[in-house]
């Protein structure tokens, strides 16, 4: 019976041989006959893309996933560095104004010293100015240990703006060319008009205008708007010379028996920053 069993398990083994055999052989010439591959071959190429389709899908979920969070990260620090690009291009645009404006009151300063090749002079800062006494006067950051002293001139922009009242060692005060109090020393100012000078002093002050007012003017010379005004240096306290600013108008006072002279200044009086003192003049003892 076993013998029996072992004949035909190997009758079905050559059989089984001969079929795929056959199988195979009969693949080839049909494959060769109508140019497609043999079943076997197309039957594994079929299950082999099959199970490729299967794999994909998850496979190219993950990689889609992981590219949108890469982006997403990308795009986070990207932002980040814009924000902080924002902050910095902010800040540095506050910085640049707030050198443009020192940038051109220091050109001011420089063009105004090329005008006082007579003088030597030291630049200072405002540190103080009150509402209460704006119009009068102001404190600056130089004092004795700088060299100044009472009653040097003071300015500004392009031309005189006050003198030095009181000295202290680190400080100064400043009485300024505005100051028309009762008690106030007047600064002696005279225009250049085409007919001569005409010499005065500065009576008052329009702070809404920021200008100055040359008043009880009885000369008859001729002034016109654009004279150039100067302080005269009569009262021996400040030099002569020193610009101070232009005629703005002319007009008569309330009884028509002199005249009021409107002067811009060479400064504007409601905005010092900087400012420079003539302390001594050139190849003087």
């Amino acid at each position: 019976m076993k013998k029996l069993f072992s004949s035909r398990t190997l009758v079905s083994i050559i059989v089984a041989f001969i079929v795929i055999v056959s199988l195979i052989a009969g693949s080839s010439w049909w494959a060769k006959r109508t140019n497609t591959p043999p079943f076997l071959q197309r039957f594994g190429n079929d299950l082999a893309g099959g199970v490729s389709r299967i794999i994909s899908v998850p496979t190219t979920a993950v990689g889609r996933t992981a590219n949108s969070i890469s982006n997403l990260l990308d795009t986070f620090e990207e932002n980040k560095e814009l924000k902080s690009k924002v902050d910095e291009f902010a800040q540095d645009k506050v910085h640049l104004q707030t050198v443009e404006e020192e940038n051109k009151s220091l050109k001011q300063q420089l063009k105004l010293k090329a005008t006082l090749t007579d003088y030597k002079t030291v630049s200072a800062v405002t540190i103080s100015r009150s509402p209460t006494t704006w119009q009068s006067q102001l404190v600056i950051d130089k004092g004795s240990n700088s060299g100044l002293k009472k009653g040097m001139p003071v300015l500004a922009g392009a031309g005189i703006i006050g003198r030095i009242s009181e000295v202290n060692t680190t400080n100064s005060k400043v009485a300024l060319i505005s100051d028309t109090s009762s008690d106030a020393n007047r600064f002696a100012i005279k225009i250049k008009g085409d007919d001569g000078d005409v010499n005065g002093i500065v009576t008052s002050f329009n702070r809404e205008k920021n200008q100055l007012i040359m008043g009880q003017v009885t000369s008859n010379n001729k002034i016109s708007k654009g004279d150039l005004v100067e302080t005269s240096g009569l009262g021996g306290v400040i030099p002569a010379g020193l610009y101070v600013g232009k005629v703005a108008s002319v007009t008569d006072d309330d009884y028509g028996l002199s005249k009021k002279i409107y002067i811009e200044p060479a400064a504007d009086l409601g905005n010092i920053t900087t400012v420079m003192v003539a302390i001594s003049q050139i190849g003087a003892n």
